[in-house]
């Protein structure tokens, strides 16, 4: 019950797995605690002297603030961020692929080729000014329960948000809420989608009706337009109801995995978010993509402190250097708002036993794997290489899933030490939990326990085996918890950039 998870001989703190009292024996290591400490959090190894760094994952998290005697609870009483020199190297290296070793999942194979893992009807709003009747919609066609008598089709998904307007048009900001607008109406995780806007706005609907050259599917309107709000909102009920029939129409067909892109997530991170579900995740993402699938990490902030990790997985030195631009992108932004990299982690993190964000984007870093660093995109880019890619985003999760699914992903793994509760319409989103403690407390919510491997129950290859299963089998249309408890309306999130005119 005393004892610590130890990462590498190289530490100088340990992860405690119980609630330790001080002056507790610890079992394997010559020391007793001096202080009282939390479950998740660290203890000090070996003594460690002012301005020394303090290591776990064999890398550097913070530096001591003060002297840190052997049993003392390591975290930001005593451990400040710093900045450091990181060393890396490009290798250059190739994604090697099995081609001997497919996998197949039942997806739905839509006409242009793409392939599916939910077939939804999305209602897309391209301003806040048209979010009302987007929603009056969906609610309509929700209480009239008319999508009972069509089972092959999983719903109907309201896409609101606050922006559309009052923005430079052709700024970055607009550049990115048009790239996310794309990706959403876009996916084949939906039938039919309609495009609403009120007809006035900067984001005019002949930014995104490109498509309409491609896709039959999509369906572009305006209230203005139309005459007003019910007049809009019985022609698109109307519309509706006359193709529900061709969305039903549908069956799931064996696919190969290579088809699945995989959205890599964390959020309500703790102290065991990189020893256990994170890189158990990571074994499931290599597992895709050695399959030929691909998997999509974010978070830009959340890296910071561990990019020389991606950095050396870096396919060419191109990817790298667009890895870094974004990166000296965000201290910029972050400078200009007055803030700064290192203002996180969030308090909850910070309760799990997180402290910096060096230790933080060491163990986020851990969801991508070891593959190959195939890309760097921007917000909601499209992803155009197979394997694992890394996405320009915030931290805050719905803004970062938003992204995700905008370039790609069709499931998400969503890891959590203290608890997030998170879905993402049209696509179908796992949640993994770091500790056993949290997930027999959240069970409804939690698709996998990842606790097992701290207890020495699960190794990481076998619980990432587990995660990959999972996947295939979610991809194949078994409901995850998020699903089942009704998560994913709410959460689309574009990414708002630049000054609100």
């Amino acid at each position: 019950m005393n004892s610590l998870i130890v990462l590498n001989k190289n530490d100088n703190v340990g992860v405690s797995q119980f609630i330790m009292p001080e002056k507790t024996k610890i079992n394997g290591q010559d020391i007793s605690t001096i202080d009282p400490i939390p479950f998740g959090h660290k203890v000090c190894l070996k003594p460690i002297k002012k301005g020394d760094p303090i290591i776990k994952y064999d890398q550097i998290i913070g530096f001591a603030s003060k002297n840190i005697s052997v049993g003392e609870h390591v975290h930001t009483h005593n451990l400040e961020f710093k900045e450091f020199e990181r060393a890396f190297k490009v290798n250059n290296k190739k994604t090697i692929v099995d081609e001997n070793a497919d996998t197949f999942f039942n997806g739905i194979l839509r006409e242009n080729g793409q392939v599916a893992t939910r077939n939804y009807i999305g209602i897309v709003s391209t301003v806040n000014c048209s979010a009302t009747v987007t929603k009056m919609i969906v609610e309509k066609i929700k209480y009239s329960n008319i999508l009972n008598d069509y089972p092959n089709i999983d719903g109907i998904v309201p896409i609101t948000h606050s922006t559309g307007c009052g923005m430079n048009t052709v700024s970055e900001g607009m550049q990115m809420f048009q790239r996310t607008i794309d990706g959403f109406k876009n996916h084949p995780n939906f039938s039919h989608v309609f495009v609403i806007g009120l007809g006035c706005e900067c984001a005019q609907i002949s930014l995104f009706d490109e498509s309409v050259k491609k896709h039959n599917r999509i369906h572009f309107l305006t209230i203005q337009d139309e005459g007003g709000t019910k007049k809009i909102v019985e022609k698109v009920l109307s519309q509706i109801k006359n193709l529900l029939s061709e969305a039903n129409n549908i069956k799931r067909t064996p696919e190969s995995v290579s088809h699945l892109t995989l959205a890599l997530q964390c959020g309500g991170s703790d102290g065991y978010s990189g020893i256990t579900a994170n890189p158990a995740l990571g074994v499931a993402a290599d597992m895709l993509v050695k399959k030929g699938g691909s998997s999509i990490l974010s978070e830009t902030p959340e890296i910071y402190g561990a990019e020389h990790l991606l950095i050396n997985r870096a396919n060419s030195q191109e990817t790298a250097d667009k890895l870094m631009k974004r990166l000296e992108w965000w201290k910029h932004y972050t400078s200009i708002n007055n803030s700064t990299m290192d203002n996180n982690p969030a308090p909850g993190n910070k309760r799990g036993g997180l402290t910096t964000i060096l230790e933080k984007s060491l163990g986020a870093v851990a969801k991508g794997g070891k593959s190959i660093l195939e890309d760097v995109l921007e917000y909601a880019e499209p992803l155009k290489n197979k394997g694992f890619n890394f996405m320009d985003s915030p931290g805050y999760d719905p803004v970062s899933v938003t992204g995700q699914v905008a370039s790609g992903a069709n499931v998400i793994c969503f890891t959590t030490g203290r608890g997030s509760c998170f879905g993402c319409k049209p696509v179908p989103s796992l949640k993994l939990s770091t500790n056993s403690a949290m997930y027999q407390k959240m069970e409804e919510d939690m698709d996998i326990n990842c606790g097992t491997i701290a207890e020495g129950k699960e190794d990481i290859e076998k619980v990432g085996s587990k995660i990959f299963d999972l996947v295939v089998n979610t991809a194949s249309g078994n409901k995850s918890k998020s699903e089942i408890n009704g998560y994913g309306d709410e959460e689309f999130n574009p990414w708002q950039v630049g000054v609100v005119m």
